[in-house]
């Protein structure tokens, strides 16, 4: 299993991993985290296309949930004068973007702070491991699925300068089909990796606060492509936070001004 790649441990009893990922999370776009609980450790993995250093943030909020659902289906009572164990909290984020990042980065909490404090008696720490392709090879090696995707992305990005990013994104999928690990899922899931790729790789336009309220422009646009690349209107509805019956229409209003 993948956790050796960055714990330096290898679990093979599936049984032992209980998933403790939250449904409809704190992240504004498609889930793109996975937490698990093995060995008294609280792992929480998650990926990233765009450098963002309020990752620690994130994650002691994240945590705190994953914290109060432990306590609760645990039967723990946190008002009690004995200590009461709860499993270590272990936070990894796994990047992949364009902007060169190095192999390994330590994101803290205390760089956040208005005032700053090196004590070190509240942090809370987010490793970041870079993924990219020829990044971190070693512990890729050690984990045939994870060196497949950064392969995978590596070739939508060359394809994507000659072309379209959806038809990059189509022609990488067929050249990997008969990849062992992950090919065959990939072709099987084709439109939904489009769909998940498309966000990712304009990930920055979340980043930098161009969506906010209500259904702007840029987003708008983003919808009708879609739409005319006939992906799925629950996909885009779920994608963009928007209700079906919006996209219905829009879906409507696009067909009926091609007619006219």
């Amino acid at each position: 299993m993948c956790n050796v790649v960055v714990s330096g441990t290898d679990y093979t009893d599936a049984d032992a991993i209980e998933i403790t990922t939250l449904s409809d999370a704190i992240y504004i776009k498609m889930k793109n985290d996975i937490s698990f609980l093995i060995d008294s450790q609280m792992n929480l993995f998650e990926h990233q296309s765009t450098f963002n250093p309020n990752m620690p943030l994130r994650g002691m909020e994240y945590f705190a949930e994953l914290y109060g659902n432990y306590i609760k289906v645990n039967g723990l009572n946190i008002y009690v004068n004995s200590l009461q164990k709860i499993p270590t909290p272990r936070y990894f984020v796994f990047y992949n973007g364009t902007e060169e990042q190095p192999d390994v980065m330590k994101l803290k909490l205390s760089d956040a702070f208005q005032i700053p404090d090196d004590s070190g008696e509240f942090e809370w720490t987010a490793t970041m491991i870079n993924i990219n392709y020829g990044h971190n090879q070693k512990l890729l090696e050690k984990c045939q699925p994870l060196h497949e995707y950064a392969h995978f992305i590596k070739l939508v990005r060359e394809y994507s300068q000659t072309m379209n990013l959806k038809e990059a994104i189509d022609l990488a999928v067929e050249q990997v089909k008969e990849w062992e690990c992950i090919g065959d899922f990939l072709y099987r899931w084709k439109s939904e990796v489009s769909v998940m790729l498309l966000t990712e790789f304009d990930q920055k336009s979340y980043d930098n606060g161009l969506i906010k309220v209500g259904v702007e422009k840029e987003r708008y646009e983003k919808m009708c492509e879609m739409i005319t690349m006939n992906f799925p209107v629950e996909s885009i509805a779920k994608l963009y936070k928007v209700p079906v019956d919006y996209v219905l229409k829009l879906k409507n209003d696009l067909e009926n001004n091609a007619t006219n």
